[in-house]
């Protein structure tokens, strides 16, 4: 697989589902213009299940779930090492409360040497500093 485009967080997977959702034709536009393969950490896919699931019910989870190792979006797990970098950053970042799934998005772009994330979420992507670069570039 070549250099993955960017890791997708929790907020453009939902809301390119949801066509009601405020960010969707932001998020449609810049998934369509943007190369991938899209890398999605395993616990992002949990967690907009979850809320697909909650908000819009188990044929639109169905049908997300279903795109999920496809050549679009390619599952990411965590790896062993990546616990150790997680549970750093929760605690690193404790007052933003950056939380276990954000974190394991930027251990997965640390690891994976990808410097772009698709997110909603600048309050706490904007104030990380990964490893591997002085800021990620955020999208959309």
């Amino acid at each position: 697989m070549e250099r993955p485009a960017l890791v997708v967080d929790s907020g453009p997977l939902y809301a390119a589902v949801d066509e009601n959702d405020a960010a969707h034709a932001a998020v449609v536009e810049v998934l369509e213009a943007t190369p991938g393969p899209f890398i999605v950490p395993i616990l992002v896919v949990a967690e907009v299940a979850y809320l697909i699931a909650k908000r819009l019910g188990s044929g639109a989870e169905a049908r997300f779930v279903a795109r999920i190792g496809t050549p679009d979006l390619v599952p990411e797990q965590v790896h062993p090492q990546d616990w150790s970098r997680i549970g750093e950053l929760v605690a690193r970042y404790r007052d933003l409360r950056l939380g276990t799934v954000d974190a394991s998005v930027v251990a997965a772009a640390e690891r994976l040497g990808v410097t772009r994330i698709a997110t909603l979420d600048r309050r706490h992507f904007s104030v990380v500093r990964p490893a591997h670069v002085d800021a990620f570039e955020l999208l959309p």
